[in-house]
């Protein structure tokens, strides 16, 4: 069995202190290892990334993790990034990391991702400067992931793409159609399915739903805390099948 417990969203905040880590108090006996889907703060603060990781003190498993929105919103993601990582969490921003399960390296692909829509209804890289802006952030984004993807697939038995943004729009179902392109864009999910990988975990779409799939067939999960209305979701890579029996 390989476990990966995984949550995104948990915007911790000086009024939150002692939330998160109450409910990672058992993570280390459910999971092997733990995936953080963005939005670990409320503000991007450095101040509010040391209460983050003041609240992962108690985790002794490895911990990976991706930046959000929120996370960049105080214009200083490296020095959350610097809390973080002196608090022994790995931060990928469109690059990959192993971790060694028991014999099974687990390969993960990370970064924050951006939006821009779906298929059908996405925005295009034609008019104003913004626009096209906008539409190159997603590209960029989406092409690092694929690289990391394809960088780490020979390193490893199984792949997990971790994102904060959604690949898909199956996991956005109950947010309203109108912020759909702000949520996610299908060019994520399109530089999944080309470099592959066994799962995807994103957060973000806090009235979403929490499962989906890939044009391609890869099983998407939303683990934004919102979503879960739990600590966090335990995964089984080895047994699709027995994925989410185990819950915090």
């Amino acid at each position: 069995m390989t476990r990966i417990a995984a949550v995104g969203d948990i915007h911790v905040g000086s009024d939150s202190v002692g939330e998160v880590a109450g409910g990672l108090q058992h993570v280390n006996d459910r999971a092997d290892l733990l995936l953080l889907a963005g939005d670990l703060t409320r503000c991007g603060t450095a101040g509010e990334a040391e209460l983050v990781a003041a609240e992962l003190a108690g985790v002794r498993i490895p911990v990976v993790a991706v930046l959000g929105n929120h996370d960049h919103h105080g214009d200083e993601p490296g020095k959350v990034v610097e809390a973080l990582t002196r608090a022994g969490v790995t931060v990928l921003d469109g690059t990959s990391t192993t971790v060694d399960v028991h014999g099974t390296v687990i390969g993960i692909a990370g970064t924050k991702g951006f939006g821009g829509g779906f298929a059908g209804a996405c925005a295009t890289s034609f008019g104003e400067r913004a626009m096209k802006a906008f539409v190159d952030e997603t590209r960029r984004e989406a092409a690092r992931l694929h690289d990391a993807l394809i960088g780490v697939a020979g390193r490893s038995d199984r792949t997990v793409a971790l994102l904060h943004y959604a690949p898909v729009e199956d996991t956005l179902r109950g947010e309203r159609l109108e912020v759909y392109p702000f949520l996610g864009s299908h060019l994520l999910a399109e530089a999944i399915d080309t470099a592959g990988a066994d799962l995807v975990i994103h957060g973000h779409a806090h009235h979403g739903t929490e499962r989906g799939v890939t044009p391609g067939g890869i099983r998407v999960r939303n683990v934004a805390q919102p979503v879960l209305g739990h600590a966090y979701r335990v995964f089984d890579l080895r047994d699709p099948a027995a994925e989410d029996r185990s819950v915090a």
